[in-house]
C-alpha cells in the first residue's frame, strides 16, 4: 500500500482538491492531507462542505504577512512534517505559494510530485503575478502532470516534458461543481435569500493582486457606470481582504441595484453562479467554473491563461479601463444575439471524472516503479 500527502492551503485549491482527496481516501492507499491554511477562514468552509479533515495543519497566515513570509512559513512547516511523516508521493495544485513551496520541499525530500491542473500559461510573468511563476517553477520539479486540457499539455511538451509524464486529465473543478450545484438549492447568506432573481443578475468579484490600486479602482467605477444605466442586478462578492473591500465599498455602497456581500460558503457561491446571467470577473477559475455551467463571462484582465474558454466562446477579456468595460457589460447584458452566442460552446474542462483520472494514473504509476 502507498502513502499519499496531499497539500493546498487556499479555498480554490481545496475546491479542486477535494474531489482528489475523496477518490484517494476510497482507495486502499493511505491518505494524507495537508493544509497549509493561506486562506484560513475560506478553506475551513470548504473542508467542512466536503467533510474532510485535515491530518495536518501547518497554520501559516499571519496579519500582513509578504508573499516571501508565506512562502518561508510554508517551507518550514512542510519541512518539518517531511522529516516527521513518510509519504511516498506529494500532491500540490495549481500555482500558488503553497504549491510551489511544498513542492520544492517534496522535491528536495527526494519525494516524487504529481501537479494537478499543470500546463498554464499566460507567457508573461507579470499577468498573473506571482502565480505564472509559480507554476512554471512546480512544473520544473514534478514527476507526473495532470493537466486539464490539450492545450496545458502542449505547453509542457514545449517546455521540454517528456510526453509519457503527461496526462490530460480535464478539471476538477467540473467534479467539484457536479457534488454542489442543485436546482433547489436554497442560499444560506442573508442577502441572497432576499434577491428575487426576477430579473438578470450579473455576478462580480475581483481580488487579483496585478489590479490592486488603480486597476481596481476603475473595475468600481465601471460597475457603478453599468448600473446606473441598466435594469440588472450587480451582486459584487467582495475579497476576504480589507484594503480591496474598502476600495470597493468607497466606489459602490449605497447604489440600488448593486448589492455587496461578503465571501461567501461555496456551496452558496457555486448556486448563485448556477442562476446569474453572467459574469465579470479577474480570476482565473472562475473561467472554467462558468463554462462548466454555460454562463458568459467578461474577464478584467488583459491575458488569461485559459484560453481554451475564449475559443469556445464562453470568454472575453475586457481589461481594466473603466469605459471598456462598463461597456462590454453593457453590450453583454442587452444584446440576446451575442449572448446566446456566449452560452451556446462545448465545455473544455471535461466531463467531471477528472479525480478518477487522477488516482487510477498515480496507482498505474507506483505499480510500475515497484515492479522494476
Amino acid at each position: 500500500m502507498a502513502s499519499i500527502g496531499i497539500v493546498f492551503g487556499t479555498r480554490p485549491e481545496a475546491i479542486k482538491m477535494a474531489p482528489v482527496v475523496k477518490q484517494f481516501q476510497d482507495s486502499s492507499w493511505e491518505t494524507k492531507v495537508i493544509v497549509t491554511g493561506q486562506h484560513r477562514e475560506m478553506l475551513d468552509q470548504v473542508l467542512e462542505i466536503f467533510n474532510i479533515v485535515p491530518d495536518h495543519d501547518l497554520d501559516v497566515m499571519r496579519p500582513g504577512q509578504s508573499l516571501s513570509d508565506m512562502t518561508i512559513a510554508v517551507l518550514r512547516g512542510m519541512d518539518q512534517l517531511l522529516r516527521q511523516t513518510s509519504v511516498d508521493y506529494l500532491l500540490v495544485h495549481g500555482d500558488t505559494t503553497s504549491a510551489l513551496s511544498a513542492a520544492l520541499v517534496g522535491f528536495y525530500h527526494r519525494i516524487p510530485i504529481g501537479h494537478v491542473e499543470a500546463g498554464l500559461r499566460t507567457g508573461n510573468m507579470d499577468h498573473p503575478f506571482p502565480e505564472e511563476a509559480n507554476r512554471k517553477l512546480v512544473d520544473h520539479i514534478t514527476s507526473l502532470f495532470f493537466a486539464p486540457t490539450a492545450k496545458a499539455a502542449m505547453n509542457l511538451r514545449q517546455e521540454g516534458i517528456p510526453e509519457g509524464r503527461i496526462f490530460v486529465t480535464g478539471n476538477t473543478v467540473v467534479d467539484a461543481l457536479r457534488i454542489m450545484i442543485d436546482p433547489e438549492y436554497q442560499f444560506k447568506d442573508p442577502q441572497l435569500q432576499n434577491l428575487a432573481f426576477k430579473r438578470p443578475t450579473v455576478v462580480v468579484t475581483a481580488h487579483r493582486r496585478e489590479n490592486w490600486g488603480q486597476p481596481l479602482v476603475n473595475i468600481c467605477a465601471a460597475i457603478a457606470e453599468a448600473a446606473a444605466d441598466l435594469a440588472v442586478d450587480f451582486v459584487f462578492v467582495m475579497h476576504k481582504n480589507p484594503q480591496l473591500q474598502k476600495v470597493v465599498k468607497a466606489h459602490l455602497s449605497g447604489l440600488a441595484n448593486v448589492h455587496l456581500i461578503d465571501a461567501l460558503s461555496y456551496d452558496d457561491f457555486t448556486n448563485l453562479l448556477n442562476r446569474c446571467y453572467f459574469i465579470v470577473t479577474d480570476s482565473g477559475g472562475l473561467q472554467e467554473e462558468a463554462a462548466a455551467l454555460s454562463k458568459p463571462v467578461l474577464v478584467m484582465r488583459e491575458l488569461t491563461e485559459r484560453p481554451e474558454a475564449i475559443e469556445n466562446g464562453f470568454v472575453r477579456l475586457v481589461g481594466t479601463d473603466q469605459q471598456r468595460i462598463a461597456a462590454a457589460i453593457t453590450e453583454l447584458a442587452t444584446d440576446q444575439p451575442l449572448y446566446a452566442k456566449m452560452t451556446q460552446g462545448e465545455n473544455p474542462y471535461g466531463d467531471g471524472r477528472a479525480a478518477v483520472r487522477i488516482k487510477q494514473i498515480m496507482m498505474d504509476y507506483d505499480r510500475r516503479l515497484k515492479q522494476k
